[in-house]
């Protein structure tokens, strides 16, 4: 972890680019997970990408949104339930959610009876859908739409608690997201093992205990700035890093 001990000495730059966590934090998940592949799930990622990296495709899931067609995949981003509780316990909802969607895809691919063109498309909602599990509000509460009803200012400019975590920090630290990647890529053989250690049910919970921790980071109408980035970008390091490697490991395990 060191390298992310050295980020946080850079001060951040504003750069408010018109992206979000769907663009550079999810090409960031897909380059680290890229250099941690196994020659066996590279040569079967190379062959059903047509050559496309992770990060190139890492955005496919936001992009099919402006099409009404699939607007059935829409709930699958994110999944709600209360805090204080767990994914196992809690009601789930009848449209579907993150850690459904996962396994879906996952059994989709898995199965080569299905097409060719069936299983591209849930690798790459798979390779997005890992990247969104590790934004924390996206395993959120319902009541305030993910935080997306908690009102800020970012740097003077309208914003939400949701966007700050989708948007805002990664963003405002002004680096692209190989930049990023390359920064966080490095790790010990130990430290990718408990990073990769447990299951998507433990990893939704984790990033549901980080979220009611940010409820508390905020009040509404709060001005943020420099001083949010400063206490929040170790973790929004984590997290990038949280997700690159464990897509690493569902992508190595299911082309073992």
């Amino acid at each position: 972890m060191k390298k992310i001990t050295l980020l946080l000495l850079l001060l951040p730059v504003i750069v408010l680019a018109n992206t979000t966590w769907g663009k550079t934090g999810h090409r960031v998940t897909g380059e680290i997970a890229e250099a941690h592949l196994t020659g066996k799930a590279k040569r079967a990622l190379n062959d059903l990408l047509d050559g496309h990296s992770l990060a190139f495709v890492s955005t496919f899931a936001d992009d099919i949104k402006a099409d009404r067609a699939f607007s059935k995949y829409s709930a699958w981003h994110y999944v709600n339930y209360p805090l204080g509780t767990n994914y196992r316990d809690a009601e789930k909802s009848e449209y579907g959610d993150i850690v459904m969607a996962i396994e879906e895809c996952t059994a989709k691919i898995r199965d080569k009876k299905n097409n060719r063109e069936d299983r591209v498309f849930y690798l790459k909602m798979l390779i997005h859908l890992i990247g969104d599990l590790h934004q924390p509000m996206h395993a959120s509460r319902a009541e305030d739409k993910g935080g997306n009803d908690i009102q800020v200012q970012w740097f003077g400019e309208g914003s939400n608690l949701h966007r700050v975590w989708d948007k805002n920090l990664i963003e405002s630290y002004g680096m692209t997201y190989t930049e990023l990647a390359n920064e966080l890529v490095e790790v010990s053989r130990t430290e990718r093992k408990q990073i990769q250690a447990g299951t998507i049910y433990d990893w939704v919970d984790e990033s549901h205990q980080i979220c009611a921790k940010l409820y508390d980071s905020v009040e509404i109408g709060e001005k943020l700035g420099y001083r949010y980035s400063y206490d929040y970008n170790e973790l929004l390091f984590e997290q990038l890093q949280k997700g690159g490697l464990r897509l690493a490991k569902v992508l190595n395990d299911l082309f073992a």
